[in-house]
């Protein structure tokens, strides 16, 4: 009841994902599986799977740590857009001047600019990741509340 499915490819790996970061239990469990008798219907190839796959992890990750996500990207550009500002300031301090180096000042503009803007998003998905927190716990007790509930109107017709 607390594991909330948003992917539309597969269940399997979100659901694996999701109870790691929320701290749940996962126990395997050994299949067999049964002879390769036809191609696949869902994949037309292995790298269509790992894509797939891919794609999937990565959203786990940034909902569930956006932050970090957000966050290491706007400060690895800020801080390229700082040496990229910094080495624009040497040639334009020593005798070369700032001629042809106006790109690398348009670039080191674009990069902080950039970078300050992923770590407000850093900040406002960080907050919205709380507030996700928050409804998947009231939804589970709506749940809860909703299971027992049907199970007293199921006792009180066969009694």
């Amino acid at each position: 009841m607390r594991l909330n499915v948003f992917g539309d490819y597969t269940y399997t790996l979100e659901t694996i994902i999701q109870a790691g970061w929320s701290r749940m239990r996962v126990v395997s469990v050994p299949i067999r599986t049964n002879q390769d008798l036809r191609p696949s219907r869902l994949l037309k190839s292995i790298a269509m799977y790992v894509r797939a796959s891919a794609i999937t992890i990565i959203r786990s990750f940034v909902a569930y740590r956006p932050f970090h996500f957000f966050g290491f990207t706007g400060l690895t550009l800020l801080f390229s857009g700082t040496l990229l500002g910094l080495r624009f300031l040497y040639f334009y301090i020593t005798a070369t001047g700032a001629a042809g180096h106006i790109q690398s000042l348009i670039l080191t503009a674009i990069l902080m600019i950039t970078g300050f803007l992923l770590l407000v998003v850093a900040l406002l998905s960080d907050m919205i990741r709380v507030n996700r927190r928050l409804l998947e716990k009231i939804d589970y007790r709506l749940a809860v509340i909703e299971s027992k509930t049907i199970e007293s109107k199921t006792e009180e017709r066969e009694g």
